[in-house]
């Protein structure tokens, strides 16, 4: 364990305010305890999905890491791609609401039903394709849900789910539950290399808050842990290469502040699944940096892939084929092939 290795240092209750940078290379992080100097940074802060107000994820994911290495110099790329997981438990203002339901159980015979009853997309599609079915009948019907019927699940095969469904209220046996897309991955992030690296000297990036490039539009289930492991030895046996300044500069001015609620609803609402250009354009003056960005770079891909999705722009455009959004630290947009 992490906390029983004599070269580690764990600091409980300790939040990172900015990184130490002067724009030219990270020097270590500034933490609400104080400065840290280090030769090598690596953020692993994990993911920004609970930047939308329907979520799967914990809502302490809302893309820190992005933000802190936004604000220090370094490049972002790909956030127009959210992943958006078309069964996700829909019960507004419980705990359970945004519950995950694995698509495995569409695998053993789950079945999404509409206002009628009846089913009306293949439940073995890839999650943007049965999440914009999904989204087709809540608008065509004006209901707020769509219903995953589990009868025919055996719940010996998905023990959790059924127990999980039981705790929020629901017999899943006898019943369908009510649900919903909700973002769920964030394709995006810091830009790094294949060791992690990121634009910024001295700064790694290793997880959800980094963009490889590995995930594309529209990331597979489970990649992102065979991505952690290898990008994150990689990325350690990078840092330790790195030397610490004798003379870091001086504190930067800047400090990190978490979104308030009013952004988390409107990144939900001129950002989620289906985006048109003039609720984009209003999402670029939010307060939160990352909902700006996500906004910018959702605005410039005029085009439907993976999970972006454009009213506006339904097909895919062949000529944006493996080009990257990349974002630079004073807000400009870049186009690259990454090889």
């Amino acid at each position: 364990m992490v906390a029983a290795e004599p070269r580690v240092e764990v600091r409980e209750k300790t939040s990172a305010l900015a990184l130490w940078s002067d724009g030219e290379r990270c020097h270590g992080v500034l933490t609400d305890s104080g400065p840290i100097a280090a030769g090598a940074t690596v953020l692993a802060t994990g993911g920004a999905a609970a930047l939308w107000k329907r979520t799967t994820n914990p809502w302490g994911a809302i893309g820190a890491g992005p933000v802190l290495a936004g604000a220090a110099g370094a490049d972002l790329a790909d956030l127009e791609f959210c992943q958006f997981h078309p069964t996700a438990l829909l019960l507004p203002g419980t705990r359970f609401d945004g519950l995950l339901i694995t698509e495995a159980v569409r695998g053993d015979g789950a079945k999404l039903l509409d206002a009628s009853g009846q089913r009306f997309t293949d439940e073995l599609a890839p999650r943007d394709a049965v999440a914009a079915a999904m989204l087709d009948q809540l608008q065509g019907e004006g209901d707020a849900h769509i219903e995953l019927d589990l009868r025919d699940v055996d719940p010996a095969h998905f023990p959790s789910v059924f127990s999980s469904l039981a705790e929020a209220g629901f017999d899943a046996g006898a019943e369908p539950v009510p649900v919903s897309p909700a973002a769920h991955y964030v394709m995006g992030g810091i830009a790094v290399d294949l060791d992690g690296r990121s634009s910024l000297p001295g700064l790694y990036a290793v997880g959800e808050c980094s963009c490889t490039g590995l995930h594309g539009a529209n990331r597979l289930a489970s990649n992102s842990l065979s991505e952690c492991f290898v990008f994150g030895g990689r990325a350690a046996a990078a840092a330790l290469e790195e030397t610490a300044s004798a003379q870091p500069p001086a504190l930067p001015e800047w400090r990190f502040e978490p979104p308030h609620r009013e952004t988390r609803e409107a990144v939900w609402r001129l950002a989620g699944p289906l985006r048109r250009p003039g609720q984009l354009a209003e999402l670029t003056t939010d307060p939160y940096p990352l909902a700006r960005v996500i906004a910018t770079a959702a605005l410039e891909r005029e085009e439907t892939r993976g999970g972006h999705m454009r009213t506006d722009f339904p097909a895919i455009d062949s000529e944006l084929d493996g080009t990257h959004f990349v974002l630079g630290p004073g807000g400009e947009i870049r186009r690259e092939q990454w090889r």
